[in-house]
Order: structure tokens, then sequence, then C-alpha cells
């Protein structure tokens, strides 16, 4: 399912608009984002929690020329499942 469906199937679902279920899933992804970038935790009680943490720089190495490199070091972000999503998947 990508985005254009998402936003289809929520309007479907609650009767809203597809103009207005879209500036609900934008601003979900915004909110998101926004807290994620002030490191903070978005947790959804039984669907899952969103989270950043750093990446620590590393020696990698070139596959082409077998040379080493500097990875640096990076901030990614993680999901870790709720339990109810988990189960619903099952």
């Amino acid at each position: 399912m990508n985005k254009t469906e998402l936003i289809d199937a929520i309007a479907s679902e609650t009767g809203l608009t597809k103009i207005d279920s879209r500036k609900a899933v934008e601003a979900i992804i915004s909110t998101i984002t926004k807290a994620l970038k002030e490191n903070d935790k978005v947790g959804l009680i039984g669907f899952g929690t969103f989270a950043t943490s750093v990446r620590a720089a590393r020696t990698g190495r070139n596959p082409q020329t077998g040379k080493p490199l500097e990875i640096k070091a990076k901030k990614v972000v993680s999901f870790k499942v709720g339990s109810e999503l988990s189960d619903s998947v099952q």
C-alpha cells in the first residue's frame, strides 16, 4: 500500500474527504518527523514506537577496491512493533 492508497482507505473508512484524509496523513507524518528530529520518541500504544539512535562511526571496506574507508556516525530511525500489531499480523 502506498501513500495514495492509504489516503483512499482512510477516506472510505472514516467518511472524510480525500483532501481531509490527505491533510491528516501529512500532519501525522510531519508531527512524527518533527518529534524525531528533536530526539523524542513517538509511542502509539499497541502499534509501536518510533525512536532515534546514533550509529557510531566505523571503518568499512570499498567492495570494488577492498580499501578501508571511514563511515561517519549518523542518526538513524528505528521502529519497534507493538504487541497488538504483532499479534494481529500473526
